[in-house]
């Protein structure tokens, strides 16, 4: 007589995957230094690898050179990106007496507004200034210190990206090789499928991110030019490039603006200028990023900003950058597997599609 299979009750079943979840997610979290440049590395790799095999045929250069060549090519043209704003950036020290005469002036009036209000005369005012300047500069070498820490292993995670994205473009026909061994000879046609899928969706993400400053260079450049300020397309631009960085991007862009503004108008057009940079980055942190960012991946608007939640606490800044490709793969395997197909449909934007027709 068969014996009847028993299935675990689904509070079992959720149980067994929430403690799953927790243990990946501390794993995560402690491989972080090791993952987080690999998975830079990688979404880098995809985005060069056409020009990799571009130089490959066309030149017929050996895998090392082309790689190596399509990412110094790289390098190069995010340094002359950044070259051009720092050489329009160099043009405002003419402004810098204007800005000293400004500063110095609202100094003397938030003194004497000091001295009327609270009755604190110009001397103990120096006094607290004094005080406060020398126990800045008694922590000036801890600070100094913690700076060049910071630096350092900015440029070390800058060098491990690179090296990354070389390996991956140099062995990416063994890893693929051994991700077809891995699930069987009979499954490589879905293998493919995945990672031609992967490769599309990576760059349609980066393409969304590019729109995404376009978007909100555009909006910053008309706001600032209605305003009538000097330098509104600079500062646009920034606002632009700046906006991509989470959290750390909007306050920069923010005290450039504001500094600027102050130097070359005057305080009503500078809390304009503030204020018109925080009602753009609520609009491009609520509405932009969820739907233009999250539609080229094909996520809904809930499960992107809930990934870039969950990945800024997981990882911080460099999370938030990589929730949403990461999301997108896990999507896409989601849609190839049976059972995990109401997964996919949970991640996706196909608000009319029913579960029945995903066949």
């Amino acid at each position: 007589m068969p014996t009847k299979k028993l299935s675990a009750p689904f509070y079992e079943k959720l149980s067994l995957v929430l403690v799953g979840l927790i243990a990946l997610g501390y794993l995560v979290i402690l491989g972080k230094d090791l993952l987080d440049p690999l998975i830079f590395g990688f979404l880098f790799a995809i985005l060069l690898l056409p020009a990799a095999k571009f130089f490959e045929k066309k030149f017929r250069l050996p895998r090392s050179a082309s790689a190596l060549l399509s990412i110094v090519l790289f390098i190069a043209l995010l340094y002359g990106v950044l070259y051009l704003v720092g050489s329009q950036i160099s043009k405002l020290a003419d402004d810098w007496p204007m800005l000293k005469k400004q500063v110095g002036q609202s100094i003397d009036q938030l003194s004497q507004y000091i001295s009327g209000a609270f009755h604190i005369n110009m001397d103990k005012q120096m006094d607290y200034v004094h005080s406060a300047t020398n126990e800045l500069m008694s922590s000036s070498s801890s600070m100094i210190g913690t700076t060049v820490g910071a630096l350092s292993s900015m440029l070390l995670f800058y060098l491990f990206i690179i090296i990354f994205t070389i390996l991956i473009l140099l062995y990416r026909r063994l890893l693929l090789r051994f991700l077809i061994w891995v699930f069987n000879d009979e499954n490589s046609a879905t293998v493919l499928d995945v990672v031609q899928n992967v490769q599309s969706i990576i760059r349609k993400y980066i393409l969304g991110l590019l729109l995404e400053m376009f978007i909100v260079s555009c909006i910053a450049c008309t706001a600032f030019l209605f305003i009538g300020i000097k330098y509104a397309v600079l500062l646009g631009v920034l606002v632009g490039l700046f906006n991509l960085i989470p959290y750390v991007g909007i306050f920069t862009a923010l005290f450039l603006s504001s500094l600027i503004t102050f130097a070359t108008g005057n305080v009503n057009q500078t809390i304009t200028v503030a204020l018109c940079v925080l009602g753009i980055h609520l609009v491009d942190s609520n509405f932009l990023l969820p739907s233009i960012v999250g539609k080229k991946v094909k996520l809904n608007a809930l499960i992107s900003f809930f990934g870039i939640v969950i990945g800024e606490m997981m990882w911080g800044l460099s999370g938030m950058f990589l929730s949403i490709p990461i999301i997108a793969i896990f999507k896409i395997v989601f849609d190839r597997i049976e059972s995990l197909k109401p997964w996919g449909y949970l991640l996706g934007d196909e608000q009319g599609k029913k579960p029945a027709e995903m066949q």
